[in-house]
């Protein structure tokens, strides 16, 4: 039984993490942190069949024996939670996004001298992680393409972790893109941001949860591949595989692509 906790365990994300938990026969939620969650009871917040209460520190973690750590916070609470775990040999599996490029870096040297293991990924939905992978293969014979993201009105960043990822994949795997034809913009932003030469967009609606369309063209065809998300459950096959996984893969993995054997 793997001692599981989960650090934003109040906000959306992390209550539907600690349902999973305490569903799951071979894991234990044993600690629910969030800073401003005041002692409140898991099952008066919808978590039924526990008994414990949201802590306002990470240091529970210690006192609880938990081996792995979940966490859906923002990126600054991530940042010192992984740290933390780091230190103090418990595994991280991450869902936070906005970690830079360099960041990850130094996470990886970090967890490669600790006794912890972590891993980050931007999606933890496994038709998501099909989707880049996908786009990724597809890059190659195509001449042009953008990524267009849809989430709910309450997501703060732009582009998505999602696209982001996406755009870099397809940019690895083909150098050339075809010119933007586009010589007078009449409205700024219109023609989205621009990923290694790919083109990337972000809608914001009210209606919606978390949706990616992947458009490339090249003579005569064009492919279109398509991931949509209805609800939060959709990440929970995902989060609870690197759970389970997470204490098999040393250091830092980015991604659930090994996971997948991707």
């Amino acid at each position: 039984m793997t001692k599981v906790a989960v650090l934003g365990a109040g906000g959306r994300m992390g209550l539907t993490v600690c349902r999973a938990v305490v569903d799951a026969p071979d894991l234990e939620l044993v600690a629910a942190v969030d800073p401003y969650g005041d002692g409140a009871e898991l099952a008066h917040l919808g978590v039924p069949h526990t008994d414990l209460q949201l802590a306002d520190a990470i240091d529970v973690l210690a006192d609880a024996g938990a081996e792995v750590a979940v966490d859906f916070t923002v990126i600054d609470a991530a940042r010192a939670n992984l740290a933390w775990c780091a230190d103090h040999g418990v595994h991280a599996v991450v869902g936070t996004t906005g970690f830079s490029p360099e960041e990850l870096d130094e996470l990886g040297r970090r967890f490669d001298a600790s006794a912890a293991n972590a891993i980050v990924a931007p999606n933890f939905t496994i038709g998501a992680i099909l989707m880049m992978r996908f786009a990724e293969l597809a890059a190659p014979w195509f001449e042009t393409a953008e990524v267009v993201e849809l989430h709910h009105d309450r997501k703060i960043d732009a582009p998505s972790g999602t696209a982001m990822l996406t755009a870099q994949r397809m940019a690895a795997a083909s150098g050339e893109w075809g010119r933007d034809p586009t010589e007078k913009v009449v409205a700024d932003g219109a023609r989205g941001g621009k990923v290694g030469g790919v083109g990337v967009h972000s809608l914001r609606l009210r209606g919606v949860f978390a949706h990616q369309e992947v458009v490339l063209g090249t003579e005569g065809q064009t492919l279109t591949i398509r991931h949509d998300s209805f609800d939060r459950s959709a990440y929970m096959p995902g989060v609870l595989l690197a759970v389970r996984e997470v204490a098999q893969r040393p250091g830092l993995t980015v991604g659930l692509d090994a996971l997948l054997g991707l």
